[in-house]
């Protein structure tokens, strides 16, 4: 799998579509993979709060079919990327960074952000920070106002399992790793791999995120401009549709689409797929691609 540094750690990231083959040779070989300038139209996928770039391989392949240079990424902490002990090392700010740096050393000038969830949040981030590199913005699951208690209750009790009954989570990863991956689903190995990871950069992650800032403040967030494509669901207390029905509301390019429950982009994905890539379609068709940046 390539990588490249970002503030001496390594970011793991995966091409599908329009990217150089040489990118992923390279990667193999275990050094900073190099890539030629950017082709295609440009899509970054970010995962969910300890979850990995593998949960959005399945969209990733559908979405590079359809025309799109789509690249996953491994944030710091997740999957296949480093995953330093330091808590000061993640924040939200500094995710949206990360994916700023992986558009450097691509030499992408300009993508769409599509984030689940916490890379909904870093996409925000970009929005707040970087707006420039921006083509559009998919927030999927963005954590808000509404959710913060949800979260709350949903993650401190992984957090104390965490970090203070390490040595037992360490049995628990060692026993999940010994599962075969062959004889589980492919969501299931993605949901398992939440276990499987060794539990102390985890615990790290969510000390980091749970003492920085969220998300950029309403007042700043209505003054995004990127064109938006907003996905929520209803019934979940940590990604609450209020929260997404209030960030279409205060966005002024934004729009609204719910999806029937939590799992309909990952088991049964037709119909929202086609919603991203009609997304997709007509924000380069209004904003044409300018020519890529030679990478640094």
């Amino acid at each position: 799998m390539p990588f490249f540094t970002f503030e001496g750690q390594r970011i793991a990231y995966t091409e599908f579509g329009g990217g150089p083959a040489a990118v992923t040779a390279a990667g193999r070989r275990g050094r900073t993979a190099r890539s030629a300038p950017a082709t295609g139209r440009p899509l970054i996928l970010l995962h969910g709060l300890l979850l990995s770039q593998e949960m959005h391989r399945p969209l990733a392949e559908a979405l590079a079919a359809r025309g799109n240079r789509v690249i996953t990424v491994d944030l710091l902490g997740h999957g296949s990327s480093d995953r330093p002990r330091d808590m000061w090392r993640y924040s939200m700010d500094v995710y949206g960074k990360q994916v700023v740096g992986l558009m450097d050393h691509l030499g992408i000038e300009k993508a769409i952000v599509m984030g689940t969830s916490l890379g909904a949040n870093a996409g925000l981030e970009i929005a707040a920070n970087d707006p420039d590199r921006l083509q559009g913005l998919v927030i999927e699951m963005p954590v808000l106002d509404n959710g913060l208690l949800g979260s709350a209750l949903a993650f401190t009790p992984v957090l104390v399992a965490l970090t203070f009954g390490e040595p037992i989570m360490k049995l628990v990863a060692r026993g999940a790793r010994a599962v075969p991956r062959r004889l589980l689903p492919y969501y299931g190995n993605v949901l398992l791999d939440l276990i499987r990871q060794d539990p102390g950069p985890g615990s790290a992650v969510l000390q980091g995120l749970f003492f920085g800032r969220i998300a950029p403040h309403r007042v700043e967030r209505r003054t995004f401009k990127t064109p938006a494509l907003i996905l929520g669901h209803r019934r979940d207390p940590v990604h609450p549709f209020s929260d997404a029905g209030m960030l279409a509301e205060e966005l002024p390019n934004a729009r609204l689409i719910e999806a029937n429950s939590l799992v309909e982009l990952r088991l049964h994905p037709e119909r929202l797929t086609e919603e991203i890539a009609g997304f997709l379609d007509e924000v380069w068709a209004a904003h044409p691609r300018r020519r890529a940046k030679k990478p640094a």
